[in-house]
């Protein structure tokens, strides 16, 4: 048997909500989300599949940060060298780091690099295809198939745009990938010249959007304008995601406006923080959050605390988890906490119960 008790919180009532996102912008597909939570913001057509371009270059970098040593040389292939569209211009034989074909992937967008990469990292293309798709799966990504490593039209390659806040989040914490996509200019070699290759990030909200942490441009003719962005401001970090808008920063400016001035981020739970005490037999224990939670809410919205707590019996061992708190906003499941004892406690023995009796306690 459990024992089911609804808690609502009322949080920041006294502020009226603000306006809604705005309803006219370009993109066929956009996602504005929340990146310490992954809490949807907003979402116009967002699992809608559709064609991603170079924004594809996100899951071929972190795969190449995650499997690969950045210091790594990498001999250029003849596959490598002469792919179409965006490019280095690497030459068979040429060697660059990992770090640097990174950069010339991220900030050019060269097509080669990514197939230079996705040979270091798995030893063909189509081995690294298998990469892609698996951690996709891995980390949540259900509405997405990759056939290539760099994002030039495929049939079976499509994504969504919430898939690629799911990528973007899961990118964004990792401090290599991080530095790179919010790098603005660099200069790598280029073998046979006097000059090093110059390089300049596409993504112009690094520059004109305040906050912007990154992170990859797109564009093909299937595609359109595709643009995956994340900006942080106060402590708060959210991800947007257009497929499909020709205008396209204007889109993330408006949305991440929105984000930024309609929502604010709340700890709803607080890692050791106790929620309620409950009665074992004759003992009173404490429930104690086991993680914190944090959630980008929107100024006047509440939420409500379901807290799911088994039947229990002693011993209660300190730690131990005696059930869960389900937190929600409206009808919108938010996540879910557990709950654990914030004490020991064993069952009376014998001699307790003597001592009972002689009281006249029992």
């Amino acid at each position: 048997m459990k024992i089911i008790v609804a808690v609502i919180i009322a949080l920041l009532v006294c502020f009226p909500v603000r306006a809604e996102a705005p309803e006219s912008l370009s993109a066929r597909s956009a996602v504005l989300m929340d990146a310490a939570s992954g809490r949807l913001l907003y979402e116009k057509n967002g699992f809608e599949k559709l064609s991603m371009a170079s924004t594809t270059k996100i899951m071929t970098a972190i795969l190449a940060i995650e499997n690969c040593d950045m210091d790594d040389v990498v001999t250029v292939s003849p596959a490598a060298s002469g792919v179409e569209g965006s490019s280095l211009w690497l030459e068979v034989g040429e060697q660059l780091t990992v770090r640097q074909l990174l950069l010339g992937l991220m900030l050019r967008s060269g097509n080669d690099a990514a197939v230079a990469l996705a040979e270091q990292t798995a030893g063909s293309v189509e081995a690294f295809v298998l990469m892609m798709n698996s951690k996709a799966k891995e980390i949540g990504m259900y509405n997405t198939g990759f056939e290539t490593p760099n994002g030039l039209d495929s049939d079976n390659h499509y994504t969504t745009a919430y898939d690629m806040a799911v990528l973007a989040r899961y990118a964004m914490k990792n401090p290599a990938f991080r530095e790179i996509v919010a790098t603005e200019k660099a200069q790598i070699p280029w073998a046979g010249h006097d000059w090093n290759r110059a390089l300049e990030n596409h993504n112009k909200l690094l520059k004109s959007y305040e906050g912007c942490t990154g992170i990859k441009t797109g564009f093909t003719k299937k595609s359109g304008r595709c643009l995956v962005s994340s900006a942080e401001r106060g402590g708060r970090e959210l991800i947007c995601v257009t497929l499909n808008a020709p205008d396209d920063w204007n889109d993330h400016t408006r949305l991440l406006n929105h984000g930024f001035e309609d929502f604010e981020t709340i700890t709803i739970a607080k890692q050791g923080r106790m929620l309620k005490t409950v009665q074992i037999d004759d003992e009173q224990v404490g429930l104690l959050f086991a993680d914190d939670f944090v959630t980008s809410l929107r100024l006047g919205e509440a939420t409500e605390l379901r807290s799911e707590i088994s039947e229990m019996t002693l011993p209660v061992h300190k730690g131990q988890i005696l059930g869960r708190v389900y937190i929600f906003s409206g009808g919108e499941f938010l996540g879910g906490v557990d709950l654990l004892a914030d004490r020991d406690i064993a069952p009376e023995g014998f001699l307790d119960l003597i001592f009972k009796i002689a009281k006249g306690m029992i």
